[in-house]
C-alpha cells in the first residue's frame, strides 16, 4: 500500500504551486481532496486521491509577478548581508526598462513575498529572476530542476602558457566538487580571454571554483539566459517583467 504524503507536498509535486503557497491557500479553505475541503496544516493524501482548488486560488495565483532584473555588481540576490543590499531594492517605478512592453502596471504589493529563484553572486552580474509564483521558482530551483543557465566569463590563466586542452575537457565533464561530481557542462571559448558556460546544476560560485582547479582566475562573471529567456538589451540595474509568451 503505498504511504500517504503531506498535503502540501503533494500539491506541489502536481505543480499546483510551492508548498508554501499550498500551506496558505489550506489554511484559507481552497483546497479540495476528493471533493470535500482540507484546511487543516499537515493533512496527508495517499496518490490516488484528487487534489483540487477552488477559483480564489488560481485567481491569486494569476495575479502573481516573476520579474527580470539585470543584476549590478555589489548586490546579493537574496537577504541583505554582510552590509550588501539586496537586488531587490532595485525594483520600483523608476527603474523599470522603458521598453518593457508588458500591460501591467508596477503596484508596491507586488514586492511582497518577490523572492529570487536561483542566486547570482555579490561580484556576479547578469540576468536575475525575481518570482511571487512558487511554480517558478521549483521549476529553476528544485531539486530535480533540468533548466540550463548560460554565462559568459572573462578569465585569466595563472600558469605558464595557455589552457591545455585536457583541462577544458575536464571543465566540461570530469571535475568532482563537495565529494561529489559535477554534472556534465557545455563550456568552450568564446575568444581568447572569455569562456562560455552552460550549467544544469548552481552549486554556490560553482564557476569560479571550476576555474580555480585548473589554474583560472575568473576576471568576470555574466549570466546571460536561464532557460529560453534571455537577458538581452536590459540595461544593468534595470528590470522588465516575464511576459506571457517567455518560460524557461
Amino acid at each position: 500500500m503505498t504511504e500517504p504524503v503531506r498535503l502540501s507536498k503533494r500539491m506541489s509535486e502536481l505543480g499546483l504551486c510551492s508548498r508554501r503557497e499550498a500551506d496558505e491557500w489550506i489554511e484559507k479553505g481552497w483546497v479540495r481532496v476528493d471533493g470535500v475541503v482540507v484546511s487543516v496544516l499537515g493533512s496527508k493524501v495517499l496518490p490516488h486521491q484528487k487534489v483540487s482548488v477552488e477559483r480564489q486560488a488560481s485567481a491569486e495565483q494569476s495575479q502573481r509577478v516573476t520579474i527580470l532584473i539585470n543584476k549590478p555588481m555589489g548586490y546579493v540576490s537574496g537577504q541583505a548581508e554582510d552590509g550588501y543590499k539586496p537586488a531587490v531594492v532595485l525594483v520600483n517605478a523608476e527603474s523599470r526598462w522603458q521598453e518593457d512592453d508588458a500591460e501591467m502596471q508596477f503596484h508596491p504589493r507586488q514586492l511582497r513575498s518577490l523572492v529570487p529563484a536561483g542566486r547570482l553572486d555579490i561580484d556576479s552580474v547578469g540576468l536575475l529572476v525575481l518570482t511571487q509564483d512558487g511554480r517558478i521558482a521549483k521549476h529553476l530551483i528544485g531539486e530535480d530542476s533540468a533548466v540550463d543557465k548560460e554565462y559568459l566569463v572573462r578569465v585569466k590563466y595563472s600558469r605558464p602558457g595557455k589552457l591545455p586542452e585536457h583541462d577544458l575537457k575536464r571543465l566540461n565533464h570530469g571535475l568532482i566538487m563537495d565529494g561529489k561530481p559535477l554534472k556534465p557542462a557545455k563550456v568552450e571559448w568564446q575568444n581568447e580571454d572569455q569562456l562560455r558556460f552552460v550549467l544544469r546544476e548552481g552549486k554556490k560560485r560553482q564557476i569560479r571554483r571550476m576555474c580555480d582547479m585548473v589554474g583560472l582566475k575568473v576576471i568576470g562573471l555574466k549570466r546571460i539566459r536561464i532557460g529560453g529567456v534571455t537577458l538581452g538589451d536590459l540595461p544593468t540595474g534595470q528590470w522588465r517583467y516575464l511576459r506571457p509568451d517567455e518560460s524557461f
